[in-house]
């Protein structure tokens, strides 16, 4: 199955799961309530999300530069947004495209860019624990869940910065099924996953993986006040949306599509809001912080050629 046709799957189930949170909501309700939309806060919203991507792309060109790679920024740049529409796969996992793509312009072996990918991962969540410690207060349970994130990061990066740890997890993993055909091929990236999380490059990529998420928190703040919402403190946003992204990551369901949405929706109503409030914002915050980057990256892998390759190009190995 080629590649534009698992992401025509994978939208069309989430185009059944907003169906469903439509069908359960009052929908005259929620037809006004996109109304409500003030247009005007677009020349905000927009670029906070899209500045947000420049962040990530500087930690994406970062890490290639310490595993010895500076490449073309205009070429790395469409090969990086390329990643985007394979956001909404299982884990993020088809972002791997990346390290096909990188390897077909520039010859970069995919066994310095895929561990590059899976701490980007990592840097992600990373980001997150930043930000939301500041307001980690104002829900229990963003807390709870927070601090359990953290928790398990505190125990990877250990097992990270030990070769002999990394390798008795890596071993545990391969018992599984699936993912005992990769497990080699984790153990002879040790080095640069582990030269990837060095303290400089941790604090910087870190810094950016932070600033990334305050941005697309502060766009999640202006879509509430274009909506005419102002029951929430900055803070308050920060915890509710890092929130529902940390559980729709864990799910491993695509994109967190349904999980996050859900999660998003809860808080927002414990907060006062009516169901179908909830749910309109909830969609337009998706549409904003999803759904307009799978849009961009859908352009992106055009022009970069991927939607020629099928499965067996994309898992070959370097």
């Amino acid at each position: 199955m080629k590649l534009n046709k698992k992401l025509l799957l994978i939208i069309i189930a989430s185009i059944a799961v907003y169906s469903i949170f439509l069908i359960l909501s009052d929908f005259n309700k929620l037809s006004e309530k996109f109304f409500d939309f003030k247009v005007e806060f677009l020349p905000i919203i927009v670029p906070l999300v899209t500045f947000g991507w420049l962040a990530l792309y500087f930690r994406w060109t970062i890490l290639l530069k310490n595993s010895g790679y500076v490449l073309p920024h205009r070429k790395n740049f469409q090969i990086f947004l390329s990643g985007f529409p394979l956001s909404i796969t299982p884990g993020k996992v088809g972002e791997l495209i990346k390290c096909q793509l990188l390897k077909e312009n520039f010859g970069t072996p995919r066994k310095i860019t895929a561990p590059i990918i899976l701490v980007e991962r990592l840097y992600n969540a990373v980001g997150i624990i930043i930000i939301s410690i500041f307001g980690i207060w104002y829900f229990d349970f963003s807390a709870i869940v927070i601090m359990i994130t953290a928790c398990i990061l505190t125990v990877i990066f250990i097992a990270l910065r030990s070769k002999k740890l990394f390798t008795m997890l890596i071993n545990k993993v391969s018992k599984i099924k699936f993912l005992s055909k990769f497990s080699d091929s984790f153990i002879d990236s040790y080095d640069v996953i582990n030269h990837s999380i060095k303290p400089k490059i941790f604090i910087i990529c870190s810094v950016l993986s932070a600033i990334y998420w305050i941005l697309e928190s502060i766009a999640v703040y202006f879509i509430l006040k274009s909506f005419g919402i102002d029951l929430f403190e900055i803070s308050d946003v920060i915890l509710t949306y890092t929130t529902s992204i940390i559980l729709g990551v864990a799910s491993l369901i695509p994109g967190g599509i349904g999980v996050s949405e859900g999660t998003l929706i809860g808080l927002l109503t414990i907060n006062g809001l009516t169901f179908s409030t909830a749910v309109s914002l909830t969609i337009f915050i998706r549409i904003f912080t999803l759904w307009y980057s799978v849009l961009v990256g859908f352009i992106a892998l055009k022009f970069t050629g991927a939607f020629s390759l099928n499965n067996s190009t994309v898992q070959k190995n370097s």
